[in-house]
């Protein structure tokens, strides 16, 4: 992943300008009102895009997605301080924010999703807008963006209103419906970019398809990952559909207890990969049996992002027991 020193500079400059924004915010008491809070996230943004509107209207001009870039990436630095701030290791950014606009960012999950936000997240914006700026193709960047950025979308929206903080949500929740437009708009800009020039030529290609699967040992054993994938997505699937079998019943005691977590982004998430995951190993399995789909590529890197963003949850569940703990202990004091 190439970054544009220069730009890397100035867009890096303008996202760290988070944090002293951050913390006059914080220092304003009057604004801890939900609805206060709303406006002043919108206030903000809006301002921003001006900034940035007129520090860069030329890159903005050849390709908007400059623009979303550098927007993003200071909203992917006020993640990362939220979840530093939740973590004890900064005092006083943010805290009103997490408690009176958006607490479900406070649980586990929304801990972990701003900590991959404020770094892969923040390292793609700077890496695609040094692309736009050197006029170079970033459309496998783009593509994995896409994927990490929508996997985070369907979880986290449909988490917070099902689950326990469903009764806890305030105005600042509509911007997550504003964020929806988002890969909707940049991903039919990225498709229709042109792809990546390959080292492979058209006559290697035809030759490659032209073996059996058999003599193509490569995609013969991702063939057999896919199909392993494909049975433990159903699997898990049904376990988070609450099947009553007894294998289902052991595995979630024993092995992801955390899929009867009320605040249900566990349960959100293997719903997700149940109705979109698991058709994807079907297509590509068959894309490996029958090659020739040249949709194969392009898609195949939109999972892997939305696959890399859960791959926190792991380490989420390692540490949600430690944040229950301090929220605990934190009950108790605020109850004394």
């Amino acid at each position: 992943m190439e970054v544009d020193a220069p730009l890397a500079g100035r867009i890096g400059a303008l996202s760290l300008a988070a944090i002293p924004v951050a913390y006059l915010l914080s220092c304003v008491s009057e604004i801890s009102h939900p609805a206060w809070v709303a406006l002043m996230s919108a206030l903000v943004l809006g301002l921003l895009f001006l900034a940035i509107y007129n520090l860069a209207g030329g890159e903005v001009a050849r390709d908007p997605l400059y623009a979303v870039c550098a927007l993003l990436a200071f909203t992917s630095v006020v993640d990362l301080v939220i979840a530093l701030q939740e973590d004890g290791y900064v005092v006083g950014f943010l805290e009103f924010y997490t408690k009176e606009a958006e607490p479900y960012l406070r649980t586990a999950h929304g801990i972990f999703i701003c900590y991959w936000d404020g770094t892969v997240h923040y390292l793609l914006y700077l890496a695609m807008a040094g692309a736009i700026r050197r006029r170079k193709e970033f459309r496998n960047l783009g593509l994995y963006w896409l994927g990490s950025f929508t996997m985070s979308l369907l979880v986290f929206i449909p988490g917070n209103i099902l689950g326990k903080y469903s009764s806890e949500i305030r105005p600042a929740f509509l911007l997550a419906f504003l964020y929806m437009l988002i890969p909707c708009w940049a991903g039919m800009r990225i498709f229709s970019q042109p792809r990546a020039p390959t080292s492979c030529t058209p006559n290697m290609v035809q030759e490659w398809q032209a073996k059996r699967l058999l003599q193509r040992p490569a995609d013969l054993a991702l063939l057999l990952y896919l199909v392993l994938a494909a049975v433990f997505t159903l699997f898990r699937g049904l376990v988070a559909l609450d099947c009553s079998t007894d294998a289902c019943f052991v595995y979630i005691y024993q092995y992801e207890p955390y899929l009867r977590d009320p605040v249900v982004y566990p349960k959100v998430q293997m719903l997700v990969y149940l109705f979109y995951f698991l058709p994807f190993c079907g297509l590509a399995a068959y894309a490996l049996v029958v090659p020739g789909c040249a949709w194969l590529p392009d898609w195949a890197l939109v999972f892997a992002g939305a696959v890399g963003q859960h791959k926190e949850r792991p380490w989420g569940q390692w540490f949600s027991g430690a944040v229950a703990e301090r929220q605990r202990r934190e009950q108790l004091a605020a109850d004394a």
